[in-house]
């Protein structure tokens, strides 16, 4: 089946998705490696990965691999058949080759009826085809599209940084409007790269994200631009901002700040400034991208301009348009220079986001 065509029936699916959700409340107790795994009583969940890496010849890449799982059914519901799907997973990977410039990217969409895609299955946390995500104490991730290939092995070399407040990230106004989310901010990570089939040893430090929600969005919520950056003080900040229909910012819009010693310090929507300047015209989709941020957090004497590594990083594809690369910041932390390299998503700028808003609950 087509993307486009496989891309509309998710649309489908997940709208007219029926059963009882649990939603995120406060007072969630992270436990690991248990919340590395699935949670299927939650309508949508993601493990993303991102990250900045060098060759050993000196070149530079970002990459994304990310997983998806996006509920159809609720656990109360009893399928009788393997057609019968309980949720739809798909997966994104990018790769962004930050020299040339070039932008890789490649989306996969499948039922998992006959296990070829699927989550936790021993130490195997989420698949699709040969596309994987393996977790024993560090991780292992693969993905291929054609001559492009990724192969990597992450170490955390911090603890998981609990994002929000007392265990959910509200993203909106109203009980449960919100997600467990937590991050591992570093990961020390080696492996290799595929290009047009030459193989390229890396090494660098990436990101993981891990979220798991029913409801998040509200109506006139229409996008996000989300940071996550990794300064070379050892410290990380991860921040985002949730962009309403009429312009201006939601005031759930935070983040979190972590030290060198994995002490957090969460970063509330008063804390924070943030002013896009130079756009990018997409000649894809017409979305019109802000390149480069500046950004100010008074209260950790932070400050910093972030930049895209390049232009075009751009995943175009169906149902949904948004932009994920690679950024460097350069800036000021209680008055010492710092610099950073990241990742920068932002939503809403090429295509509307679907799947994601509140929906009423069965009673």
């Amino acid at each position: 089946m087509g993307a486009v065509r496989l891309g509309l029936l998710l649309l489908t699916l997940c709208s007219a998705a029926y059963g009882d959700w649990r939603v995120a409340l406060p007072g969630w107790e992270y436990r690991f490696p248990r919340d590395h795994g699935n949670h299927p009583d939650f309508k949508t969940e993601w493990w993303y990965f991102t990250g900045n890496l060098t060759a050993s010849d000196g070149r530079e890449f970002g990459y994304q691999l990310t997983f998806f799982r996006q509920g159809v059914l609720a656990d109360d519901l009893i399928t009788l058949s393997r057609f019968v799907t309980r949720d739809i997973k798909f997966a994104h990977f990018a790769l962004s080759d930050l020299g040339a410039p070039k932008f890789y990217f490649r989306q996969k969409i499948s039922r998992g009826a006959f296990g070829e895609a699927g989550f936790e299955r021993g130490e195997r946390l989420a698949w699709i085809d040969d596309w994987s995500c393996d977790f024993d104490g560090t991780f292992r991730i693969k993905a291929r599209d054609g001559g492009t290939k990724l192969d990597l092995t992450l170490k955390p070399s911090k603890p998981p940084a609990i994002q929000g407040q007392n265990g959910v990230s509200q993203k909106s106004t109203g009980e449960g409007e919100a997600s467990h989310y937590y991050s591992l901010t570093r990961l020390q990570t080696t492996g290799s790269l595929t290009i047009d089939g030459r193989e390229l040893r890396v090494e660098g430090d990436s990101w993981f994200d891990h979220e798991w929600a029913t409801n998040q969005l509200a109506a006139d919520q229409v996008g996000w631009d989300w940071f996550s950056l990794q300064f070379d003080d050892n410290t990380e900040l991860m921040l985002f901002q949730l962009r309403k229909r009429d312009g201006q910012r939601d005031s759930h819009s935070s983040g979190l700040f972590v030290a060198a010693d994995g002490s957090t310090t969460f970063v509330s929507n008063a804390d924070f400034t943030l002013e896009p300047g130079r756009l990018w015209k997409s000649p894809a989709s017409a979305g019109e991208y802000p390149l480069e941020w500046k950004l100010s957090i008074p209260k950790l004497e932070l400050s910093a301009t972030v930049r895209a590594a390049a232009e075009n990083q751009e995943l175009v594809l169906s149902p949904i348009v948004y932009w994920e690369g690679a950024v460097r910041a350069e800036g000021m932390r209680q008055g010492k220079p710092l610099k950073a390299k990241g990742y920068l998503e932002m939503t809403g700028y090429g295509s509307e986001v679907v799947g994601m808003q509140s929906s009423p609950r069965n009673p």
